[in-house]
């Protein structure tokens, strides 16, 4: 199981070229199924081991989403030593995903964002940091991973523009506000030359290094609670407020997508809920007995 586990994650990451996170994952979902088959060599698996893995799953109260997760890393696995001829069959062909529940992503209206926006103290320089960390990811709508890999010449301060690396490596230009540029300069300023480790680095910690995913959910965490928001509000809140605000106000759905970095169009029409009052509005001004 082991050889064939770096077997397929050395394909991952030499020709699909895949990111780091989806790398732990496919390792992390395909430990937890080497553990589950023990003594079964990888050759031996069948269907119905497959079944009862799934089985398995759903008896230690695994969700929904975590169970697909699980059975598309197997798919492509096995998919990956059929077609590479490790194995004479594939075993996870026919095996089905559960339906997941569509849930509607939580979102900030408007003043709700200006308020945790402005929540940060501008006195000092990690103030001004965290302000230019929460401007830029509603102004961009990126994900944290590519906020915390941006470098100081992946932004154009004159033409308004950043360069995001996103998913599977993948460059996009996106569109960056004047709000967050000048936040931007303002942290540029009041940073301490002299401690910066990382020259690249926008975004730094206290050491002088490049910050972390983890570091950008605590600058998140720490002012949610300063403005007394409801639970579960994560960075990753910030753009679904992003894509939801910017259909709420007409932009169209493929250039949503575009600007959030997603292969395909239907991951993005997840956005495509929008507020009660737009509802309403369009509702009013279409029906001809509104």
């Amino acid at each position: 199981m082991i050889r064939y586990v770096d077997k397929f994650i050395n394909y991952l990451k030499i020709e699909r070229n895949v990111s780091e996170h989806t790398i732990i994952n496919y390792s992390v979902d395909l430990r937890d199924f080497g553990s589950f088959l023990e003594d079964i060599k990888i050759e031996s698996v069948t269907y119905l081991v497959l079944r009862r893995y799934l089985a398995h799953m759903r008896e230690v109260n695994f969700s929904k989403r975590t169970v697909a997760r699980k059975l598309a890393s197997l798919r492509s696995f096995f998919r990956f030593l059929y077609r590479e001829g490790y194995l004479k069959t594939n075993p996870a062909s026919s095996i089905a995903t559960p339906k997941l529940d569509k849930k509607l992503p939580l979102f900030l209206d408007t003043n709700e964002v200006v308020k945790l926006i402005e929540a940060p103290d501008e006195g000092d320089v990690a103030a001004l940091r965290d302000r230019a960390i929460l401007e830029t990811l509603y102004s961009t709508g990126m994900r944290v991973g590519e906020l915390v890999r941006l470098n100081m010449d992946n932004i154009d301060f004159i033409g308004g523009v950043a360069k995001v690396y996103g998913k599977g490596r993948k460059e996009r230009l996106t569109p960056i506000g004047d709000k967050a540029l000048r936040a931007i300069r303002n942290y540029f300023e009041r940073r301490m030359v002299k401690k910066l480790k990382d020259k690249k680095a926008v975004f730094l910690n206290k050491s002088g290094t490049r910050l972390t995913d983890r570091s950008v959910r605590r600058v998140v965490d720490k002012y949610i609670k300063r403005v007394a928001f409801r639970e579960k509000i994560s960075p990753h809140t910030l753009r679904h407020s992003f894509a939801t605000h910017l259909l709420d106000r007409g932009a169209d759905l493929r250039s949503v997508q575009e600007l959030l970095g997603h292969a395909n169009l239907s991951t993005t029409q997840i956005y495509t809920h929008v507020t009660t009052k737009r509802l309403k509005e369009v509702y009013e001004k279409a029906h001809p007995r509104a």
